[in-house]
């Protein structure tokens, strides 16, 4: 998928290797199935009219109808083809974090965290997670704490300019990163694929859409290092954490 996935497991238990093995190989499935960088890809295939939805992956048509429900959640600021081309990574990314999460819990874990290209799903906790600072790589724009969280950031740090605005077709130039936080049961495909379509939004739409979302707060770091929030992001601080954040958002 083009980036790195990452777990970690507090409590393992005697089904817990069996159950990364499974991981590996359902994120290799997913990756043959929906890259864009493969040219043998189902998603690939299908964008060139090489097969139809009922040709591919019973994993297609899911995904796809996935990605129209989130559209029309976000008021058609997430698309599945960004630029006319057929990539639903926007939606397959989260989804791989989710799924490998739900591997964990089938085998008895209870406090883990999957990461994949920084899009996090969390099992238990408390976790504290740090967010990148997207002008100064190796810092922190700040660190969350909590319980069963679902964290998605997009953003240009690693990345440049890569997330279209669908409505120009041109990069979405507001944001320097929005990361959202997603509520218990929110789960990390969705989280993800809304903070794509919040990123494409810029700054004032993407909090205003944030704030009326119950179960969400959102995290936004403009082009000049200016940060902004919704009024339930507090909640997800740590007790103890930068002092200068801290006072900033009290």
């Amino acid at each position: 998928m083009g980036t790195v996935f990452s777990i970690t497991v507090r409590d393992p238990t005697p089904r817990t290797p069996d159950a990364l093995e499974r991981i590996v190989e359902r994120l290799h499935r997913i990756d043959t199935v929906f890259s864009t960088y493969r040219p043998d890809s189902d998603i690939s295939r299908l964008d060139r009219g090489e097969l139809t939805p009922d040709d591919c992956d019973p994993d297609v048509p899911v995904v796809l109808a996935a990605c129209r429900a989130v559209a029309a959640e976000t008021d058609g600021w997430f698309t599945e083809r960004p630029g006319g081309r057929l990539d639903p990574s926007g939606w397959v990314k989260g989804w791989a974090v989710e799924e490998a999460a739900g591997l964990l819990r089938s085998s008895g874990a209870r406090h883990y965290c999957v990461s994949g290209g920084g899009d996090l799903q969390t099992g238990g906790g408390p976790w504290r997670i740090g967010i990148a600072d997207p002008r100064q790589p190796g810092l922190l724009a700040a660190v969350l704490a909590g319980h069963d969280l679902a964290v998605a950031t997009s953003g240009t740090a690693e990345r440049g300019a890569h997330v279209l605005d669908p409505r120009t077709g041109r990069p979405a130039t507001g944001l320097a990163s929005l990361t959202l936080v997603g509520a218990p049961g929110t789960g990390i495909a969705r989280t993800d694929a809304w903070a794509t379509a919040a990123f494409a939004m810029g700054p004032d739409r993407a909090l205003a859409w944030a704030t009326r979302r119950p179960g969400i707060e959102a995290l936004a770091v403009l082009p000049d290092g200016t940060k902004r929030w919704t009024p339930g992001l507090p909640g997800h601080l740590p007790a103890s954490g930068p002092a200068d954040w801290r006072s900033a958002v009290g």
